[in-house]
């Protein structure tokens, strides 16, 4: 089964949402499962739970089939999202442009590697989608499947 991971703020913001939004069409585009996740900060604990993370969700988007709500507690955002993005073998992560320069400046010293899109598709074997505030997308894809189900045009409305 084909697996999209959508990390997002908490309470979701009109970016996040914008961010979901997208990732909840992909996940209907490939009949895929979604799994919503959240990192609580241990040194800035919210004390998020799943429950609150799928009330503020569902509050924004309505009820979602085949979701899957977590949060991780971490000392960093982009690294602890990563690790859940292996744990669960992610075919697709859907993620804010904030997020992505994030993670940008992350492997960029870690590597010294500015291109963040192919270090994710190379490590992580996964197609990474960033979305911008106003809900337009880049696509960066993993390596071609032919059982892969083509992605939506960037900026596009179904």
């Amino acid at each position: 089964m084909t697996l999209v991971v959508v990390p997002v703020r908490f309470p979701p913001s009109s970016h996040s949402e914008a961010t979901l939004r997208e990732a909840v069409h992909v996940a209907e585009e490939r009949d895929a499962e979604l799994t919503i996740l959240h990192v609580d900060l241990y040194q800035n604990s919210g004390g998020v739970s799943r429950s609150d993370l799928k009330r503020a969700v569902e509050e924004r988007l309505g009820r979602l089939d085949r979701a899957r709500y977590v949060v991780r507690r971490g000392f960093l955002v982009e690294e602890t999202i990563l690790e859940e993005v292996v744990a669960e073998g992610a075919d697709v992560v859907v993620i804010g442009s904030k997020q992505a320069g994030r993670w940008r400046r992350m492997v960029q010293k870690l590597l010294s590697d500015p291109d963040i899109d192919s270090f994710l598709r190379d490590e992580l074997d996964c197609t990474v989608i960033t979305v911008d505030a106003d809900g337009d997308i880049t696509i960066n894809e993993a390596s071609e499947s032919d059982d892969a189900a083509p992605l939506p045009e960037d900026g596009a409305d179904d």
